[in-house]
């Protein structure tokens, strides 16, 4: 019988395949660090309370000098570290910008960027061969659509006012701050939310933060019948822009499963969300822009693990 770990003994970490492109398809960016001699992807382990999407952009910055944009979820890696097991999560990246110069450091003393033939052949561990080969073999640009549940409001069992001002409660408020940030991860999306206060309120911290304009859309808004949501999902998949939807429970299993659904994909197994979580979809896409299929699909809460 195997032996239980305790869950606190798991080592988190995050890391990316960043890339950009060259004159023959994509070169990844690969670190030297000398005090294990190897050549691997940037990645590190999470700091005390880290959201793993903060943790995969701060080890990005620290180990290439780069401020980078999250794309689409690769496969997650465990090994054994030190006779503990390790999870790195991994996502596809690319540059925001140049960045500042690559310093050598204790930590990392060299960049290297590489087509994926030249990466495969320098990478240490066969793990991240592996990973390589999965983001190789998977489109290099991808669409984030996002689905969000509003962050917490309360009971609405306490509220005695009409249940479409019902506000943010606190706790509420933390999570919206927090998703501000974990949002702006995947770059610039177009905000559009119920026409509920508490919806609208949980995306006022990231509009504010990416100087992006929310609108309301009724259809969003917890009452109204459901093939109205599904109707305007499809509507802003064929603007052919990344956007960030803010609805209600109820609301959100219906427009996830859509998704799947107009995408040819099969809809996860339970795909409702706590109050503060998001969806996010990467949307493979045809030289026109044209939605072709999800190329991963991934949740995330404000819960920093």
């Amino acid at each position: 019988m195997a032996e239980t770990v305790p869950e606190g003994a798991l080592i988190r970490a995050a890391g990316v395949v960043l890339w950009r492109g060259g004159p023959d398809g994509p070169r990844v960016a690969l670190v030297h660090r000398p005090k294990y001699d190897d050549w691997s992807f940037p990645k590190g382990k999470l700091d005390k309370g880290e959201h793993v999407l903060a943790a995969a952009l701060r080890e990005a910055e620290e180990e290439t000098g780069l401020t980078v944009r999250l794309g689409r979820r690769l496969p997650t890696t465990t090994y054994m570290k030190s006779g503990r097991p390790k999870r790195v999560d991994y996502w596809s990246a690319t540059a925001i910008g140049a960045g500042r110069p690559f310093v050598p450091n204790h930590e990392v003393d060299r960049l290297e960027w590489l087509p994926v033939d030249d990466a495969a052949r320098l990478l240490t561990y066969e793990r991240d061969v592996d990973l390589l080969h999965e983001f190789a073999a998977g489109p290099a640009v991808t669409r984030p659509v996002v689905i969000l549940r509003h962050a917490s409001a309360g009971d609405k069992r306490h509220w005695r006012d009409d249940d479409a001002l019902r506000p943010l409660d606190e706790h509420g408020r933390c999570e919206a701050r927090l998703l501000a940030d974990l949002l702006g991860a995947f770059g610039p999306l177009r905000p559009v939310s119920s026409a509920t206060a508490r919806c609208v309120e949980t995306l006022l911290p990231y509009t504010l933060a990416n100087g992006a304009e929310a609108t309301t859309a009724p259809a969003f808004t917890i009452g109204r019948p459901p093939e109205q949501a599904r109707r305007k999902l499809d509507e802003l998949i064929d603007e052919g822009v990344p956007f960030l939807v803010c609805t209600h429970g109820e609301i959100v299993a219906d427009l996830v499963t859509e998704l799947c659904r107009r995408l040819g994909e099969k809809a996860p197994d339970d795909p409702s969300l706590r109050k503060g979580s998001f969806w996010v979809a990467h949307l493979s896409t045809d030289p026109h822009g044209h939605p072709t299929g999800i190329a991963a699909l991934e949740r995330h809460s404000t819960h920093p693990r």
